[in-house]
């Protein structure tokens, strides 16, 4: 199949309208239980934390502040000194804490503050106890998703060596669905599984030339390049989103460990079935409505081609903030010719093509939700595609589910005012 791997992508350089990396601070530290990140930045990054990660507030989180100043921003203290100082004050008060991100909120030049050494001179004073590291989570740089990628990227140097012939799961998943995943490759005799990141610092993975790795979300590309500078091998494959595509991501890494036909078949073929099953009950909802995404969270091509091929949706424009041609190559493969694809944003060019298509949903950032529906359009807030657990078989369901419920509710209101007579799917 070819499909839309020779579509021309439109490549645009304009305004964004997204989330900065310091977002994905929000589902790492709940992952990386003896984790801590402290953001390095401005009062704008510490409010923006404390107002999207407010649901925090019954559990002690496992991120903080620490605000410059405008003494600080002007050069006009050493805020070297100030930074060790702070820490040393968290380590002493959390002593749980074994891994501590400093997480820069803005580029160094603009904060006045190489974080990168100051990361280095701190792990190098509380060693053995505590590994300091630094990525950036500067909306300058990245879209919200990178977060995770840069984070995950800085901790592959450092990790142990190993030549011993493992399979690495890499992404941030709930832990239930990281246990399905583990779950579906021990039926099938892949029991040397580690995973990237790892739930607390002494389960952080080893990694060396017989190391296999798996991408578990679409948007790990430094990640993947710091894995393969390690020596490791990427398994090529669809991403587990959906029946289908959990389905042929199992395939390729049970094809690189040597699993027989067999084997996969007895561990596959009841979680694909009922995965088939919950789907097909959402889809009359979906089928042959049009789709039109808007470039987010770097999930868009593997979600359009499960909407498209499991559901009946028919894709109409298909955004992304990056495509990594390597790693989207299997995706762009099944996804049928059609849409058009485009790399970066414009938001107003974007914004003008979907008023000229009027796509039956569109998914997109919170930013212009509430707008496009102000002009009679049905929307999807790409990020709780991410916060929510979509991921292998058990949540296929799930996943047309939360395509189908904006278009249902639109059919509910309508029905509700006397517009027209709707039918409507059961979920």
């Amino acid at each position: 199949m070819t499909g839309c791997t020779d579509t021309p992508v439109l490549k645009e350089r304009g305004q964004h309208e997204v989330f900065c990396g310091l977002t994905g601070i929000i589902w790492l530290h709940r992952k990386m239980q003896d984790a801590f990140f402290l953001v390095v930045g401005s009062r704008t990054c510490a409010h923006l934390l404390q107002s999207a990660a407010g649901v925090m507030i019954f559990a002690e989180p496992r991120f903080g502040t620490a605000i410059l100043e405008e003494g600080d921003l002007a050069g006009l203290k050493d805020a070297n000194e100030e930074l060790d100082r702070e820490v040393a004050r968290l380590l002493e008060r959390r002593p749980d804490i074994r891994q501590l991100f400093l997480v820069g909120s803005c580029p160094s030049e603009v904060i006045k503050l190489d974080l990168a050494r100051a990361a280095e001179r701190l792990s190098a004073e509380h060693a053995p106890n505590v590994r300091v590291l630094n990525y950036s989570g500067s909306g300058i740089e990245t879209t919200f998703t990178q977060g995770e990628d840069a984070c995950l990227a800085a901790m592959v140097p450092g990790l142990a060596a190993t030549d011993a012939e493992t399979l690495l799961l890499v992404g941030a998943l709930p832990d239930v669905v990281e246990d399905q995943a583990r779950d579906l490759l021990a039926a099938m005799g892949i029991t040397s599984v580690q995973v990237l990141p790892g739930r607390r610092a002494a389960a952080d993975p080893t990694v060396g030339p017989n190391t296999r790795y798996a991408l578990l979300q679409p948007f790990l590309g430094d990640t993947a390049a710091a894995l393969d500078a390690r020596g490791a091998t990427r398994i090529p494959a669809p991403f587990p989103f959906g029946e289908e595509g959990t389905t042929l991501w199992l395939r390729a890494v049970a094809d690189a460990f040597g699993v027989d036909d067999a084997t996969f078949a007895r561990a596959t073929d009841a979680p694909r079935a009922r995965a088939r099953k919950a789907v097909a009950a959402v889809a009359g909802t979906l089928r042959d409505k049009r789709v039109f995404f808007l470039p987010d969270s770097q999930l868009e091509l593997p979600l359009a081609r499960f909407l498209t091929r499991e559901c009946g949706m028919q894709a109409v424009e298909v955004g992304t903030p990056f495509l990594h041609a390597q790693i989207m190559a299997d995706e762009l493969a099944l996804l049928a010719e059609g849409p058009r694809i485009a790399e970066g944003q414009d938001v107003e060019k974007q914004l003008d093509r979907v008023r000229a298509d009027r796509p039956d949903l569109t998914v997109c950032g919170l930013g212009l939700a509430n707008p496009l529906e102000r002009e009679g359009l049905t929307t999807k807030w790409a990020i709780e595609l991410v916060f929510t657990p979509v991921h292998f078989y058990e949540q296929a369901g799930d996943l047309a589910s939360l395509f189908a419920r904006p278009i249902r509710r639109k059919a509910l209101l309508a029905a509700g005012r006397g517009d027209a007579p709707v039918a409507v799917a059961a979920e």
